[in-house]
């Protein structure tokens, strides 16, 4: 008799093969369900039965016994670097933690931090870290505070291999843009552009999108980076690119209060009303975060389709919440999820997220059911997807199976909220990628990802000893980022 442990990783079994646990989570004509004691029947990257009992023949069935078995999470804000906001969170104002371009630094040229080998670790060992937490479907995103400009060609087809390599599926194209912000010697933050570099990246990511299109795991997404380093032309652009592609668009806004004071600086009005105008709203637009969208912004994004990228651990983080997700999904916007900081626990976001509703609007306003469709079937609506963050005949085998005897789990419930009460990613058994077995019990299929989790922190280090350079007045490391308490003896 197998055992499930015999499974190899990074492959797919042979034939049909079955998994059952005490609870599964299934999509039907009638809605989502919840199954008592039964099983799932996978043959090949599809799901070919689920129930109580599959009478046909199978060559192997694995008991995950006191487990849940469900669609995997859809994260449309995927962290796929090493987490430079994790610098934020004590340390403050921006633009003098390195997170601001000084003109000092621009004067002698913005250049790389990292190496084309350490680009390529780091996407890596964050795709790693997506398939521990259940996460099957990503749009992975990094930050280009560190880059020269944008991100290229050459990293993308090595995440891409990635990617494949380790059993995650993926929508990706790096990320360009036409500007950014640039912080005076007197403190005062502005924007500059660049239009030709801007319409450079966008091509540069358009050859991307045509170079993977067909790749078994790998999709094509178009990502410029934040509103308020993009042009009316790049968007423009960007978006008639998209239709000829077929493919989404990314782009972070009305996020936060530095965006919001340049657009209306350089626009005379917030970045929804911007896009709306200039027709770039579309139901191709995810839009991550909406924190600091107005009612009528809203109702744009409403009227026009747009995707919300709920992210609600990094924006709780700073302060931040989405206003609300029940009022959103009351408009009628789709709600999908984003992790977009480390750990990228969309357990935990659920948990932050249905707190941050509650608060907002009062204890019953969202339910945990929500919270779970918004990570996962709705992620995949945005992406235009009906066989993905769902768990039914004919459906993608992508799934993630959730440990229901974890210790912190007690007492046990109903097996959604208790996977959400506990509010970890952590008592994730088992990540299943178009039927093949990416992760099990902490070990990810093409990474060894304790050695890797080493040789991170070792990369991280690195790239902290040249925030000085970047930072205006170029103050000493431990001036930027100091412990939370002083040490012992001035050690």
């Amino acid at each position: 008799m197998m055992h499930f442990t015999d499974l190899p990783l990074g492959e797919r079994p042979k034939g049909r093969w079955a998994l059952s646990a005490d609870w599964i989570v299934t999509d039907t004509d009638q809605g989502r369900r919840l199954v008592h004691k039964g099983e799932v029947v996978i043959e090949n990257d599809r799901v070919l039965f689920v129930g109580q009992r599959f009478e046909g023949a199978v060559s192997a069935r694995f008991d995950m016994g006191a487990s849940l078995i469900a669609p995997g999470f859809v994260d449309l804000d995927a962290l796929s670097d090493l987490d430079t906001t994790l610098l934020a969170h004590d340390n403050w104002p921006s633009e003098r933690k390195g997170r601001v371009w000084p003109q000092s630094y621009i004067d002698r040229g913005p250049y790389e931090m990292y190496d084309a080998e350490e680009l390529a670790f780091q996407k890596r060992f964050a795709f790693g870290q997506l398939l521990l937490n259940g996460i099957t479907s990503a749009a992975p995103i990094a930050s280009l505070f560190y880059r020269a400009w944008g991100e290229t060609q050459a990293e993308f087809t090595a995440a891409a291999d990635a990617a494949e390599d380790l059993g995650l599926r993926v929508w990706l194209g790096p990320a360009y843009r036409s500007g950014g912000m640039v912080v005076d010697d007197d403190g005062k933050m502005r924007a500059t552009f660049d239009e030709a570099r801007g319409m450079q990246g966008l091509q540069e990511a358009i050859t991307f999108a045509e170079k993977i299109q067909g790749r078994e795991l790998v999709s094509p997404i178009l990502a410029p980076d934040r509103v308020e380093t993009c042009t009316e032309t790049l968007l423009k652009r960007t978006m008639a690119a998209a239709d000829d592609l077929d493919c989404p668009v990314r782009l972070h806004m009305a996020q936060g209060q530095m965006e919001l004071q340049t657009v209306q600086g350089l626009h005379g009005k917030t970045a929804p009303e911007w896009l709306s105008e200039i027709g770039c709203l579309s139901p191709r637009l995810l839009a991550p975060h909406a924190t600091v969208a107005t009612d009528a912004d809203l109702q744009r994004y409403a009227d026009m389709g747009v995707n919300v990228v709920h992210c609600p651990l990094v924006s709780a983080r700073h302060g931040g919440a989405l206003r609300s997700f029940s009022k959103l999904k009351a408009m009628g916007i789709n709600i999908a999820m984003g992790t977009d900081t480390a750990p990228p626990d969309m357990v935990l976001n659920m948990a932050v997220g249905m707190m941050a509703c509650r608060l907002v609007d009062g204890h019953t306003s969202v339910q945990s059911s929500e919270m779970y469709d918004a990570a996962t079937v709705q992620g995949a609506q945005a992406l235009g997807r009906n066989d993905i963050g769902v768990l039914r005949v004919g459906g993608k085998a992508d799934l993630a199976v959730f440990d229901m005897a974890d210790t912190g789990m007690a007492p046990r419930i109903d097996p959604i909220q208790t996977l959400i009460l506990g509010a970890t990613g952590r008592v994730t058994r088992a990540t299943i990628v178009d039927g093949r077995l990416s992760m099990r019990d902490g070990e990810v299929a093409g990474i060894d990802m304790k050695a890797a989790r080493v040789q991170a922190q070792a990369q991280f280090d690195r790239l902290l000893t040249r925030y000085p350079e970047r930072t205006l007045g170029h103050p000493a490391l431990s001036e930027m980022f100091p412990p939370s308490f002083p040490l012992m003896n001035g050690a």
